[in-house]
């Protein structure tokens, strides 16, 4: 394992590690490469099962060819919607390289929502999970005149299934079997005659406001960022991954599967969204990529299982922690590790470190990767303590993914690091506006030119719709959201991020949303943490009966104000949270309030509680 003062296994790599100008040709290159090795790795039934590069290929070309098989030409449109599952990489892998164009779709979209995104995209073909997700698509299967075929991964409980546009994933690749025999050079074909000019995927933004937009994303945009990925964060065949976030959101699309495919690494599949403590510890993957939320999660898990713990084990973490934290402030400050020092931190890790990472499953981790969201400085911090660099990179949908990244020689908690080698960013001289250049910004915004000329200057500038600063070293900080900034009524500029960040810390708040704009005073909406919030009350005898019971029982009330004034110990008065509310319905994916990537919708929030928002400021 990499640790604080041997960064030596974090170097960027610049050369071409697979060949390819198209993700399809990168892909069969790879293949040739690295045909009998294990790539991906999936858990069924309590058993994990591998598949080799030949054996997806196997299933990649059968695939291509059933898709062919029904009549799917080149630049035509499949959507894929369904979990992070094996599968979602065949039929996205077969897609490409039948020449068409790839779109996928959140499993947690409601059937309105895929008629919209198959409807935009002209989806003639739609790959499904289950059940659950063919129901979404028959619902709305008649408003999609263009839908030529439902496909379905796993058929269990569909055996008696009579529909004429549905087949399961298996009938598929046996047509597949039998158009290529009669075919041998068709699916190569298509990988030859695809271009680097040619669409590749849509992704569809899971924007705050209004409906998703579809981005555009071209091969030879895809394969740049993928080579340039390497530059920020190298990787290779010795590593291990673990696939987890949505495949349709570009960072497990580039940052997973496209980047794990240039690089060889291992992809590690979860059984379920739920398993994901588990599974990471099962996996213990070498290089981990997440978002905020996880990191925040994981960090409440070990303070929580700290508070269990008896006083000795509590006293050893306190001291093992101080030690980590005084060689992360030396790294951080640029200063030589003396040996003592190095002497004490090898006792912390066997007193208390080794227990913390393995309890989260980051013993094995050369790095991690944190991006998608903004994330508090002391989180980083924290785990830098435990001896795991954590590096923040910084992006979006319309830049391919990262843009900006730390690099572990110079790591800086609160910053998204210089621009990456492969695009330049500046800001807005006006606005302050971050803005991104380069052959990994996208192609624009599907069916909407008004929008993309909108986003894109004449000569290629992206507005990204962030505002920053940046230092004499060309480190990039995030302040805030053009959109969020509030000024309050006595005309102070505030934000909100940096005290919801601070929030979000908290072990047991999981979401925060500060209002103030054109107000007297901050308040806040928050979403507990419903795990941490509710042992909390078990271990304290706070009767609760529901959900609801739970976030207005006084102790829990009293929890979250204890937890508001650490924060605002923080901040000038004026920047201070005077109120809050606690949202007193679970939330999940499915509800409006919530973005697919579990972000809170601020001006959905703001708009939809605004009855509780006034009684604040009564």
């Amino acid at each position: 394992m990499s640790t604080l003062w041997d960064l030596s296994g974090i170097k960027p790599n610049t050369d071409i590690v697979v060949p390819g100008e198209t993700i399809s040709a990168m892909f069969w290159n790879a293949v040739q490469m690295r045909g009998p090795n294990v790539w991906m790795r999936q858990k069924h039934l309590g058993i994990w099962r591998s598949w080799t590069w030949n054996q997806t290929a196997d299933a990649v070309r059968e695939i291509a060819g059933g898709l062919m098989s029904l009549g799917f030409a080149k630049g035509d449109t499949a959507s894929i919607l369904g979990n992070t599952v094996i599968e979602w990489v065949w039929a996205d892998l077969a897609v490409l390289s039948a020449g068409g164009v790839s779109s996928g779709i959140y499993p947690t979209d409601a059937a309105s929502q895929v008629q919209y995104l198959c409807s935009d995209s002209s989806t003639s073909f739609l790959f499904v999970e289950d059940d659950e997700q063919l129901d979404k698509a028959l619902e709305v299967r008649e408003a999609l005149p263009k839908l030529r075929k439902i496909i379905v991964f796993d058929m269990e409980g569909l055996r008696n299934l009579d529909e004429a546009d549905v087949i399961s994933l298996d009938a598929l690749r046996a047509l597949g079997r039998t158009y290529n025999a009669q075919n041998p050079n068709a699916v190569q074909q298509r990988v030859d005659a695809c271009k680097p000019d040619d669409l590749a995927i849509l992704v569809y933004t899971s924007g705050t406001t209004g409906k998703p937009k579809g981005a555009m994303h071209l091969h030879g945009g895809l394969v740049y960022t993928v080579r340039g990925y390497n530059t920020l964060v190298a990787q290779d065949e010795r590593d291990e991954r673990m696939c987890f976030l949505p495949l349709c959101h570009i960072a497990e699309r580039l940052g997973g599967e496209f980047y794990g495919m240039y690089t060889g690494a291992k992809l590690n599949f979860v059984e379920n969204p739920e398993t994901i403590p588990d599974n990471v510890r099962e996996i213990a993957p070498t290089v981990f990529t997440a978002v905020p939320r996880v990191w925040e999660k994981f960090y409440s898990g070990v303070m929580i299982s700290l508070k269990e713990a008896g006083m000795l084990q509590q006293a050893a973490y306190a001291w093992s922690i101080g030690v980590g934290t005084a060689i992360a402030d030396k790294v951080l400050a640029g200063e030589p590790v003396d040996g003592w020092l190095k002497f004490k931190f090898k006792v912390a890790q066997v007193l208390a470190l080794n227990n913390a990472r393995k309890l989260i499953g980051i013993h094995r981790s050369r790095f991690l990767v944190t991006g998608a969201a903004p994330i508090s400085p002391d989180l980083v911090r924290w785990y830098l303590a435990l001896g795991v660099p954590m590096l923040e990179v910084w992006g979006m949908t319309e830049t391919c993914g990262a843009s900006t990244g730390v690099p572990a020689s110079k790591m800086r908690p609160g910053s998204i690091g210089p621009a990456a080698s492969f695009n330049e960013v500046k800001l807005d001289p006006a606005t302050g506006e971050i803005m991104v250049r380069g052959k990994n910004v996208f192609a624009g915004y599907l069916n909407l030119p008004e929008k993309t000329a909108e986003t894109l200057t004449p000569d290629g500038w992206l507005h990204t719709g962030d505002v920053g600063v940046v230092d004499a070293d060309g480190y990039f900080r995030i302040t805030d959201r053009m959109k969020d900034i509030i000024i309050t009524a006595g005309g102070k500029n505030i934000t909100p991020s940096e005290l919801e960040n601070d929030l979000k810390f908290s072990p047991f708040i999981t979401d925060a949303v500060v209002i103030g704009d054109k107000r007297a005073y901050l308040t806040v909406i928050v979403m507990i943490d419903q795990e941490n919030v509710e042992k909390f009350a078990q271990d304290k005898d706070i009767p609760f009966s529901n959900y609801t019971s739970l976030t207005r029982a006084a102790e829990v009330q009293a929890l979250i104000q204890a937890e508001l004034d650490r924060v605002n110990k923080k901040f000038a008065r004026v920047e201070q949270i005077k109120k809050f509310f606690l949202l007193e319905t679970q939330l999940t994916a499915e509800d409006e309030e919530l973005t697919p990537t579990m972000k809170l919708k601020r001006k959905l929030v703001e708009k939809k509680y605004a009855a509780q928002i006034e009684a604040m400021y009564r």
